[in-house]
């Protein structure tokens, strides 16, 4: 695996101030959220279903705006941006989604290599690296595997090497293990554990699944109500 060295600063690689979010058909989702994501921090973030997660990671990697509040990326207030600083913004974030997105029609190497081939770049220039990427989430055997024929945790960890394979400074699961068996969801939670570790990528991860945030020493939030609170029983956010 190639190694993401992100530029550390002073700055946070996330910073939300006052943000709230309302639709127009199910009214506000998210109230005054106020939330620092230092960089290099792993963090999970928890609620039950219907709590705002998945809206309040939309927010993060900026495939929604809010209704009020600030939202500053990596020191970059986010509303006022032009659609090249957007663009250059997003490319410095990595998102995992629980429900994979992968294209049927690709093989394995195929979805992890699409994000370099749809920028231009030429395959000669990627395919060691994606290659690497694949060897390092477990799957050097399964590289030229149609997506179809790939498992469940299988295509899991093509979507997380898909997510990397841009080197993000911010990598944000929704559920991530979601669609796998308890084993493969430790397996996959190790994973972005060593990738924190080795490489410094600022994570967070979304689940409702508390048996499996108990295994590991990271911070956890919990979304209540559409309320950001630092959740007791795992001792809230460092």
């Amino acid at each position: 695996m190639s190694r993401i060295r992100p530029d550390l600063s002073d700055e946070p690689a996330v910073r939300l101030d006052g943000v709230s979010l309302t639709y127009e058909r199910t009214g506000e989702v998210l109230s005054e959220i106020d939330l620092v994501l230092k960089q290099g921090s792993f963090t999970f973030l928890t609620g039950p279903s219907g709590a705002g997660k998945s809206s309040l990671l939309k927010l993060m990697y900026l495939a929604h705006a809010p209704t009020r509040g600030g939202i500053r990326l990596f020191g970059r207030q986010t509303y006022d941006l032009k659609r090249k600083q957007l663009a250059a913004l997003r490319r410095r974030i990595g998102v995992v989604f629980q429900e994979f997105r992968l294209l049927d029609h690709l093989t394995a190497f195929e979805n992890v290599a699409l994000p370099l081939r749809v920028s231009g770049q030429k395959q000669d220039t990627y395919q060691n690296e994606v290659i690497d990427l694949l060897r390092w989430v477990g799957l050097g055997e399964r590289v030229d595997t149609p997506t179809p024929s790939l498992s469940g945790g299988e295509q899991q960890r093509v979507a997380i090497a898909r997510a990397l394979i841009n080197k993000p400074d911010l990598l944000i699961a929704d559920e991530p293990t979601g669609n796998v068996d308890p084993e493969m969801g430790q397996k996959i939670l190790r994973l972005f554990a060593e990738l924190n570790k080795r490489v410094g990528t600022t994570i967070l991860i979304a689940t409702h699944d508390l048996e499996l945030i108990r295994e590991f020493d990271a911070p956890v939030l919990r979304l209540s109500n559409g309320f950001l609170v630092r959740d007791a029983e795992f001792g809230g956010a460092g």
